[in-house]
């Protein structure tokens, strides 16, 4: 695998290509660059299959220098500090990110990941999940991308009706299409689209408002969705879900 290291700290650059070494293959080939410019010089001249790409650089930044390839077709992992906002936007891209300083084990699962992946790529319909995030405007057209074990979906959030818990899986059921069952856990969802107003109603479930239709009284309570689909509410959240309900 050609693995290419951007990043404009020397050290940073030094110490993740140490790591990248130890944790790959002996016919792995890695190549340095320390910003957009050289960066892009590498990318067109390297042709990477993985590509680690720091933020914040000399001469602009990650974003800058991928706005400048046409179709990139190499797996993608962004370096970065800790951001908040910006780890939720890749977490709705379901862009690859490692937080400094690099983690090995994480950095062991997210090269591995990248070779698992190596002949698939959406990184530019990821980006421009990715772009629309990070312009924090509000819109019922923002998306999500979820990955399955043979497909990428890029979904709209509005389109979602509810998540269901199945352990270390969530199913994502949608409006006018098939369910989506994703690797990751309900509790990760819960922190990225609960910004977006849905509601954890229960342990195992995870609820768009928009698509509430009516609360049914009924063996214990749950809500209707215009769907069809009954969602239990448990006791514990009965009250706090009739007030938010009420307030909509």
């Amino acid at each position: 695998m050609r693995i290419l290291i951007i990043d404009n700290e020397p050290e940073l650059r030094s110490g993740l290509r140490q790591l990248v070494t130890s944790i790959g293959k002996p016919d792995d080939h890695i190549a340095e660059a320390e910003g957009v410019t050289t960066g892009l010089d590498k990318i067109f001249s390297f042709d990477p299959d993985l590509v680690f790409l720091d933020i914040e650089m000399e001469d602009g930044t990650g974003f800058d220098l991928l706005k400048q390839l046409n179709n990139p077709s190499f797996q993608l992992i962004f370096t970065t500090a800790h951001n908040k906002y910006a780890i939720q936007a890749f977490k709705f891209s379901a862009i690859d990110y490692l937080l400094k300083p690099v983690d090995p084990g994480e950095l062991a699962v997210s090269m591995e990941r990248a070779r698992t992946n190596i002949r698939k790529s959406d990184l530019n319909n990821q980006l421009a999940v990715l772009m629309q995030q990070l312009s924090a405007k509000p819109g019922p057209d923002k998306k999500i991308v979820l990955k399955d074990i043979e497909s990428t979906y890029f979904v709209k959030i509005s389109d979602i009706l509810y998540c269901e818990a199945g352990g270390t899986y969530t199913k994502f059921y949608i409006d006018g299409a098939d369910p989506i069952l994703v690797s990751k856990n309900l509790k990760e969802y819960e922190a990225i689209l609960e910004p977006h107003g849905y509601l954890r109603t229960h342990h195992s479930y995870l609820v768009n408002p928009d698509k509430i239709k009516m609360y049914d009284k009924t063996d214990g309570g749950a809500l209707v969705l215009v769907s069809g689909h009954s969602i239990p509410v448990s006791q514990r959240k009965k009250e706090m879900i009739l007030q938010i309900l009420e307030n909509r």
